[in-house]
């Protein structure tokens, strides 16, 4: 029996200067026990830069999954071991291991730039 899912991945985009947006098509299928890669571009000044990644159920509220800093703070935090990251000086991409049914949402790519 062959399992599909969808992904979705949306952007939140911080301020003129700083940008996040994601890249490729919106929609991603996959089939359950596949990898999944989905990758953000994004653009700041700051070399204090948090990119993080977040899921969201359709009717609910958006759930954390990854965070990790870029550049200068190479700190990583996942919810689930399933969720790695994978960053470069203007692109984070979150890889999903072995994708279940359940893994069928929406998924936000977030930058926020901090104080230095």
């Amino acid at each position: 029996m062959c399992t599909s899912l969808i992904l979705c991945l949306m952007f939140a985009d911080v301020t003129a200067v700083d940008k996040i947006e994601p890249n490729k098509g919106t929609s991603i299928i996959k089939t359950e026990g596949e990898s999944v890669t989905l990758s953000c571009s994004y653009d700041s000044d700051s070399e204090n830069v948090r990119l993080y990644w977040y899921r969201q159920y359709p009717n609910g509220e958006p759930q954390y999954l990854l965070r990790e800093g870029a550049r200068t703070n190479s700190v990583k935090h996942s919810s689930d071991p399933r969720f790695q990251s994978s960053t470069s000086r203007m692109l984070t991409e979150l890889i999903i291991s072995s994708v279940t049914v359940s893994d069928s949402a929406l998924y936000y790519c977030a930058l926020r730039v901090e104080a230095q």
